[in-house]
C-alpha cells in the first residue's frame, strides 16, 4: 500500500491501479488498523520508513495484539482460496492471462505472479 501511495504521488503508478486506491487489501488494512486511507496517504507524503508509518498508524488508530496480527496475516494470505472472493480471483486470472495456472490459488499468489515474483509455469 505504501509503495502504491508513493508511486501515485510521483505520478508513476500505472493507471489501472488508480480506480481502486484505498480499496481492496489497502482498505481492509486501514480498517484493521482503524485509520482512514486519506490520512495514511497524507502521512506517507510527509516521508518516513515503513516502520515509522506503521507506528503512526498504531498511534492514530489502534495497535492490534500479537494474536490479532497472526489471525490477520493468516486471513490475508488465504484470501481468494475457497471464500467469498474466489470468483473474483478467477476473473482476475482470466484478465491477467493466468487462467491456466493451477498454482495460483490466492490473491497474494496472483499479485506475486502478476508482478513477476513467481516464475511462470
Amino acid at each position: 500500500m505504501l509503495d502504491k501511495i508513493r508511486l501515485h504521488a510521483q505520478g508513476e503508478l500505472p493507471t489501472d491501479y488508480h480506480e481502486n486506491l484505498g480499496k481492496g487489501f489497502d482498505g481492509r488494512c486501514c480498517s484493521f488498523l482503524h485509520v482512514a486511507y486519506g490520512d495514511v496517504v497524507a502521512r506517507v507524503k510527509q516521508g518516513g520508513t515503513e516502520g515509522e508509518i506503521l507506528q503512526w498508524c498504531f498511534q492514530k488508530g489502534r495497535k492490534p495484539t500479537d494474536e490479532e496480527i497472526e489471525i490477520w496475516n493468516d486471513y490475508m494470505r488465504k484470501r481468494g482460496w475457497h471464500d467469498s472472493v474466489s470468483k473474483r480471483l478467477v476473473e482476475r486470472l482470466k484478465e491477467g492471462s493466468f487462467s491456466h495456472r493451477t498454482d495460483i490459488q490466492t490473491f497474494f499468489d496472483y499479485i506475486d505472479s502478476d508482478e513477476g515474483r513467481i516464475p511462470p509455469n
